[in-house]
């Protein structure tokens, strides 16, 4: 069989446009400087608002800069090391646990969810929403949905919603004995709530992070972790248990 030739691909144009930016991140403004309006950019460096828009999405990908909302853009700081205690192989709510409850409800899982604790997309789940922050700052939000089966003790008195209701739940959760737990990380877009949460736009770059927990052979709770890409960064020990080291921004 011959060689095939690729034809060389040019470079984006917004590509070279984050380079540029970024050399005049480092030289000409300050870490929390605010940058000038995408007009005043666009005119500056001789390229369509289209393409500049492309070149600061990627930069802000890459945590060099911060979209805050009533702000602008700002220059982001350096990131900085924050680890997590290790809660890889606990339920969540187990002590050392950094996670915040903020509210509970009864309310029916996604698609996607549902799927994974193969349950009726039409039946309501226990929902826990949790918050992680980092100097005071948030970072990550979280969903964790329970089968009803799941809790069998949870008081019927218990309250209908409110962190009291998500405490009982993670209380419950803990009785049973956790066999396992898998976990699977994309690039995801920030939800309008999520946005709010984390004090971020909706659409900004996010970091998903869905966890399995297993128990009597079966898919026991699924948590739906939401993490700040501009601050976050996730490392990885063995195969079975990736930890998570936030980056304060």
């Amino acid at each position: 069989m011959g060689s095939t030739q690729l034809e060389p691909v040019p470079e984006p144009k917004y590509w070279h446009l984050k380079t540029v930016l970024s050399d005049a991140l480092d030289s000409e403004f300050a870490v929390g400087e605010i940058l000038p309006n995408e007009r005043e950019l666009a005119a500056r460096f001789g390229v369509a608002r289209a393409t500049l828009r492309q070149a600061l999405e990627q930069l802000e990908l890459e945590g060099r800069l911060q979209r805050r909302r009533g702000v602008g853009t700002t220059v982001a700081p350096p990131r900085v090391g924050v680890a997590v205690t290790d809660t890889e192989h606990s339920w969540p709510g187990a002590p050392g646990d950094a996670w915040q409850p903020v509210d509970a409800a009864e309310q029916t899982p996604p698609g996607a969810v549902a799927r994974l604790l193969d349950a009726d997309p039409a039946t309501s789940l226990h929902t826990v929403r949790r918050t992680r922050k980092t100097r005071g700052q948030p970072v990550a939000t979280e969903v964790l949905y329970v089968p009803a089966a799941g809790v069998p003790g949870l008081a019927a008195d218990a309250p209908p919603t409110g962190p009291a209701r998500a405490h009982a739940v993670l209380r419950e959760l803990q009785r049973l004995r956790l066999e396992g737990q898998d976990q699977a990380v994309e690039l995801g877009s920030a939800r309008a709530d999520d946005a709010k949460q984390l004090d971020r736009l909706p659409g900004s770059p996010v970091l998903v992070v869905t966890t399995r927990y297993f128990s009597g052979g079966r898919t026991a709770a699924v948590a739906v972790a939401t993490y700040r890409a501009d601050t976050c960064r996730l490392t990885f020990g063995d195969a079975t248990s990736p930890a998570v080291q936030l980056l304060a921004g």
